[in-house]
C-alpha cells in the first residue's frame, strides 16, 4: 500500500493542495517559493514569528500551562503535586467540570489507549514516569481497564532503564517496544523522494535485496493493529536537528523503521516526521500531547545532563503537537541565552512542514496559552 493510498480519507489531510499539489509542486518546492522576504521561513532567525497581523488569520492553537513551585524536589518529582497539575489542566483544557469527564471525553472505555514516551535519555532528563503515572491513574479512574493502557516507545529496554516498567508492578497496564512488536508490511510511509535506507538489524528489509528495498518505513504493529487513541508526553529537552524532542519527533521516529536515513539530514527529517506523523494510523488517533516541562534540558539530545538544565516545574497541555513544540523550541532558546550557552538554529522547516499538511499551528502569535499558576 502506498503513502498515497494510506492518507487518501485522513481528516489530517483536509487540505489537500498543501500536500504536494499546490499549482502542481512537491512539497519541497512550495517550500523554496514560499522563502521569500516576510515568510516564515525567511524569517528563522525570529523564531517562527510571522508578520504582525498573521494572529487574525487561520486556525489557533490552545495551550494550557500548569506550574507549581513545589513540583519538584532536587530535579526529582513529587508526585502528589504532579497529580493535582495534571488534573488541573486536563479540566481547564477539556473545560469540563470533574476530572473522570475530562478524561473520558478524550477517549471510552473500549480504546486501547498508548501512552507514548521518550525514554532513551533516561528518568530524569527524558519523559518522567510521574507525570505518566499521574495520567495512567486519571484513565483508570475514567473506568479504562489497565490492560487497554500501554505504555511504548520504540525500545522496550529504553522503558525498562527509565523506570517505566515499574508501572506495570503497581498499576497492571502494559510496557510495550515498538520495534519488539514487529513491523506492519502493509502500513508504511515511502516518501516521494527515492531516499534509500542503511537498513539496520531489526528493520523489516534488513538483510534483504532488490530493487527498492530500503525505500519504505514500515508502521510498528503495536501502533496499526493494537493501538487506537494515542496521548503523547514528551520532556522538554533539544534536538541537534530537529529544535525538540518534542511531540511530533517522538511519535512519528517512534512508530516506523528504517529511520536513520532521516537522522543524518535536516531536510529529510523535515520532511519525513510531519509526513509519518500525518499516517492515519497516527494523527487521525491522536487525543492529547503533554510536554513535561518540569525539567527543561537545553543542551544533549538524548543524554541526560542535568547541568545543561533548568528547573521549570511546568506541565503543557494542548490537542495540537505542533503548537507545543514550537513553545519548546522558544523556551529551549531563552534557557540557552539565560545560561549564555551556544545558540541553536533550529530546525524550522519540519514545523512549517507540519502546519502545511495541517497537524497544528507553527505561529507563536495564533497560540494561545493559559497559564495556571
Amino acid at each position: 500500500m502506498s503513502t498515497n493510498a494510506l492518507l487518501k480519507g485522513s481528516s489530517c489531510f483536509a487540505l489537500a493542495a498543501a500536500r504536494r499539489r499546490v499549482a502542481g509542486l512537491p512539497l519541497a518546492a512550495l517550500l523554496v517559493c514560499c522563502a521569500h522576504p516576510g515568510s516564515p521561513v525567511a524569517q528563522a532567525a525570529d523564531l517562527l514569528s510571522t508578520d504582525a497581523s498573521s494572529a487574525s488569520r487561520g486556525p489557533r492553537a490552545s495551550v494550557v500551562i500548569v506550574r507549581d513551585p513545589a513540583a519538584t524536589d532536587a530535579f526529582k518529582p513529587r508526585r502528589e503535586r504532579v497529580r493535582l497539575m495534571v488534573d488541573r489542566a486536563i479540566t481547564n483544557l477539556t473545560h469540563k467540570l470533574t476530572v473522570p469527564e475530562a478524561w473520558r471525553s478524550l477517549v471510552s472505555t473500549q480504546d486501547v489507549v498508548g501512552i507514548k514516551v521518550f525514554s532513551a535519555p533516561g528518568p530524569n532528563s527524558g519523559t518522567r514516569p510521574a507525570v505518566v503515572a499521574a495520567v495512567i491513574e486519571r484513565l483508570l479512574a475514567a473506568g479504562l481497564p489497565p490492560k487497554q493502557i500501554i505504555v511504548w516507545d520504540r525500545q522496550i529496554a529504553d522503558l525498562r532503564l527509565s523506570g517505566f516498567a515499574e508501572l506495570t508492578d503497581r498499576y497492571g497496564v502494559r510496557v510495550a517496544g515498538s520495534a519488539q512488536s514487529g513491523w506492519d508490511e502493509k502500513t508504511f510511509y515511502e516518501p516521494d523522494s527515492p531516499i534509500l535506507g542503511n537498513l539496520v538489524w531489526g528493520d523489516l528489509e534488513f538483510g534483504k535485496t532488490g530493487e527498492g528495498v530500503g525505500r519504505k518505513s514500515f508502521v510498528s504493529k503495536l501502533i496499526s493493529r493494537e493501538i487506537t487513541k494515542h496521548i503523547s508526553v514528551t520532556p522538554l529537552l533539544n534536538h541537534n536537528e530537529a529544535g525538540v524532542s518534542g511531540n511530533l519527533y517522538s511519535l512519528a521516529m517512534g512508530s516506523v523503521d528504517n529511520v536513520t536515513r532521516f537522522e543524518a539530514s535536516p531536510l529529510a527529517m523535515a520532511n519525513a516526521i510531519p509526513e509519518i506523523y500525518a499516517l492515519p494510523v497516527l494523527c487521525d488517533r491522536i487525543v492529547l500531547n503533554i510536554t513535561d516541562a518540569l525539567i527543561c534540558q537545553y543542551e544533549g539530545g538524548e543524554r541526560g545532563f542535568l547541568h545543561y538544565s533548568a528547573t521549570l516545574n511546568e506541565l503543557r497541555f494542548s490537542r495540537d503537537p505542533v503548537a507545543l513544540d514550537v513553545l519548546s523550541i522558544q523556551e529551549l532558546d531563552r534557557q540557552r541565552r539565560l545560561a549564555k550557552a551556544p545558540k541553536v538554529r533550529p530546525n524550522l522547516k519540519l514545523y512549517t512542514n507540519a502546519a502545511l499538511l495541517q497537524l497544528g499551528v507553527d505561529d507563536i502569535k495564533r497560540i494561545q496559552v493559559e497559564n495556571l499558576r
